[in-house]
């Protein structure tokens, strides 16, 4: 029961911290706010050691230093420590309060500050922050391990679990209790002692790889720029990509040029529409070999330690690949689902692919060359076809999409289907100017719903895609009810000196993607932060994220926000109506350059030897097996696959299409009674979004819908059928 944070990259990514069990000690907690007396240690100058005196106790980022972290993540460790000596202290036999209620609870200090540190590390990390995550890794590793490995914490764990049936529970204690103890044994619990040492150590190795593997990219992507000097070479682009690129030129010191780099907004608009094809090709070779150019920022050697590892702590706890560990706690449960599952669309997807291969072939020849389709050309040719056979062009929408707007259609949307506003907080304290703040209130009393940041443009020091964080999560604590702080962050096209900020559709299904996410946390109403908002199964997660993209291009919703920037106009029913049109457009690519990383991702988590493998050679081998056509590279190359070397979705990247069937199948629902019908909205909120992982997700999926999920949705969506 891993809690997303969301990822990212769309996912996004997202976040930091590899596999473990007692989940307090592993994922990005926030700290409990409202009304607690947890962190008393005072006088020492560091804001983390007692509540910030912000409204709702939202982090203090004038307060905060680099320095603060360490020291705090120590004082942490040491306090969480404490409390877990006191439980297995406890003379009282165990009860359900004393045990796992004290667990859950602990941990408040070192959850503040992980999730303020994790969050910041990921919008703007620097050298300094680099090095801390890589000095403080071992400790927490050591610290989740000393609390997963302790044998008398455990017995206690165990001697409620054996008895369960008879103690009263609830249904959300009922499984926080048996979540406690899987989690346990899938953390050590029960291994030898020699056993338990050869696992602290691999959880050790595997806290420092994830983080070396991750900051390489991010180096990698902020390293790499295209330099363009002559006008003549600038062809084709549109002049906001080239006013970007200026501006881009001047903040890193070579104004008068033009400087395009690999972060997505800048990528994305050369590849579709730079009339050079050589540079086209300089661009996406840079982006697909990120870490992989045999120099320190390298990924062959720490992934193939990664996978090894991996391996070895899935045999140590009795399962017979990493992925049948990862996946013991999903929806699917285990690979062979997984590979049925995504070999069901990729035979359909993989013909598609190659017959637009075929047009795009075809236009290559009407456009007056005789070259072969490379995988630099498909964006560009992709453009091309859409023009002449929709009469659209994405920047003829741009003009309807000022990045203000969107934000406030998402927020309507969430106000209409779910009763809530969105107010803009400026007087509270932000990490970066470009950062806003939003109180989130019930539209029926005001009562305070959450806090939600928006950080949409790239920067030195950020990651790539976008993702969900939290500072805070949701919980009830003794009748008093913790409220969530989530983050909202992408890579959105910035504005110009003469232009805000206007994004691509695509850009605007990303932003009501996160935004999904972000409802997932701030809806929240449960008793227990282990069960609060994303906090449910992996392949369950994105559901929530995925649904909101169904509005996002609705032609109702895109009235409510798509207006022009300059007059205020309407979006056009005849660009709405080529919108929906085009929305089967080149989908055999985008499905195939997906299933073809989801697919990778479980060869990965299944190779049971991967001692001494060739990286690329097996990237290869791989990919041809499955017949992917050399105009198409898979979406992520593994050297770059953040998702699963450096985040929580190894053998867990299928779950964005799994968790489509999900959302095709769920906003159904609402297509047969009406987008916003009130009755179908309040039964999301309370049975999805409120949920959390306080029930199974296919139970919670049943109370909502009536039924299981079905698959047509989805291949009608898809263009599949």
């Amino acid at each position: 029961m891993k809690k997303t944070a969301l990822i990212v990259l769309i996912a996004s990514l997202l976040l930091f911290w590899s596999c473990g069990t007692a989940k307090k000690t592993e994922e990005t907690k926030p700290t409990q706010a409202e009304g607690t007396t947890e962190m008393k240690k005072e006088s020492t100058g560091n804001p983390f050691f007692s509540e910030f005196d912000t409204p709702f106790h939202a982090p203090d980022f004038a307060k905060i230093n680099v320095e603060n972290y360490l020291p705090a993540i120590k004082e942490g460790i040491k306090q969480q420590q404490a409390e877990i000596d006191a439980i297995v202290a406890d003379n009282e036999a165990p009860t359900f309060a004393n045990t796992i209620e004290a667990l859950e609870r602990s941990g408040a200090l070192l959850t503040k500050v992980r999730s303020t540190f994790s969050t910041l590390r990921a919008v703007m990390t620097n050298d300094r922050m680099q090095q801390i995550a890589q000095e403080a890794a071992p400790l927490l590793s050591q610290h989740r391990d000393s609390i997963n490995l302790n044998e008398k914490l455990f017995a206690r764990i165990k001697a409620l679990h054996l008895k369960k049936d008879s103690l009263n529970l609830d249904g959300p204690q009922t499984k926080l209790l048996e979540d406690y103890y899987k989690d346990f044994e899938r953390g050590g619990a029960n291994l030898d002692p020699e056993q338990k040492e050869a696992f602290k150590k691999i959880n050790g190795q595997l806290s420092v790889l994830g983080i070396q593997f991750g900051d390489n990219i991010l180096k990698e992507t902020d390293r790499f720029k295209l330099v363009i000097e002559k006008q003549e070479d600038l062809v084709g682009l549109p002049q906001g990509s080239i006013d970007a690129a200026a501006l881009t030129a001047k903040e890193v010191g070579m104004d008068g040029k033009w400087v395009f780099t690999i972060h997505k907004p800048s990528l994305i608009p050369f590849l579709t529409y730079s009339d050079k094809r050589d540079l086209r090709e300089q661009m996406f070779k840079a982006y697909i070999n990120q870490g992989n150019h045999d120099d320190d920022l390298d990924n062959k050697k720490i992934l193939v330690q990664i996978t090894k590892l991996r391996q070895e702590k899935a045999k140590l706890l009795g399962y017979k690949t990493h992925a049948h560990f990862r996946l013991a706690d999903n929806m699917a449960k285990n690979p062979e689902t997984v590979y049925k599952f995504l070999m069901q669309l990729w035979k359909p997807t993989l013909e598609m692919a190659k017959k637009e291969a075929l047009a795009l072939q075809e236009m290559i020849k009407k456009d007056g060359k005789d070259f072969k389709l490379e995988a630099w050309d498909w964006w560009y040719y992709t453009d091309k076809l859409k023009k002449e056979k929709y009469a659209l062009d994405d920047e003829l929408l741009r003009p309807y999409f000022k990045l203000e707007n969107v934000r406030q259609g998402a927020f309507d949307t969430a106000g209409k289907l779910f009763g809530i506003k969105f107010i803009q907080r400026p007087d509270l304290p932000v990490y970066h100017e470009d950062v806003k703040v939003f109180e989130v209130q019930e539209i029926a009393d005001n009562t305070h719903v959450g806090l939600i940041y928006v950080d949409y443009f790239p920067r030195t020091g950020k990651r790539g895609g976008a993702w969900m964080n939290e500072f805070r999560a949701q919980s009830n604590r003794n009748g008093t009810m913790i409220r969530p702080i989530v983050t909202n962050n992408g890579n959105f096209s910035k504005p110009t000196t003469d232009k805000p900020a206007l994004l691509t559709f695509e850009e605007v299904s990303t932003l009501f993607h996160e935004f999904g996410h972000a409802l997932h946390g701030l809806l929240s109403n449960v008793t227990y932060e282990e069960q609060s908002g994303t906090n449910v199964a992996l392949d369950f997660v994105e559901l929530q994220s995925q649904i909101m993209e169904n509005w996002a291009g609705h032609p109702e919703v895109l009235k409510m926000y798509a207006k022009h920037y300059q007059t205020g106009e309407v979006i056009p029913q005849e660009l709405v109506d080529k919108v929906k049109k085009a929305s089967l457009f080149n989908q055999g690519f985008t499905t195939l350059e997906y299933l073809a990383a989801a697919l990778l991702d479980m060869d990965w988590q299944t190779l049971e030897n991967p001692e001494g493998v060739d990286v690329l050679k097996f990237e290869k081998e791989k990919l041809d097996n499955l017949g992917l056509i050399p105009e198409i590279v898979v979406r992520y190359r593994s050297t770059y696959f953040s998702h699963i070397f450096s985040s929580m979705y190894s053998a867990g990247y299928y779950s964005y299409v799994w968790a489509e069937v999900l959302d095709a199948d769920a906003f159904e629902a609402f297509k047969e009674k009406g987008i916003f019908d009130p009755e179908t909205a309040m039964s999301y909120r309370k049975n999805i979004l409120e949920k959390g992982g306080t029930e199974d997700p296919m139970e919670l999926y049943k109370k909502f819908r009536g039924r299981e999920p079905e698959v047509e949705p989805l291949l009608k969506k898809r263009g599949l059928k």
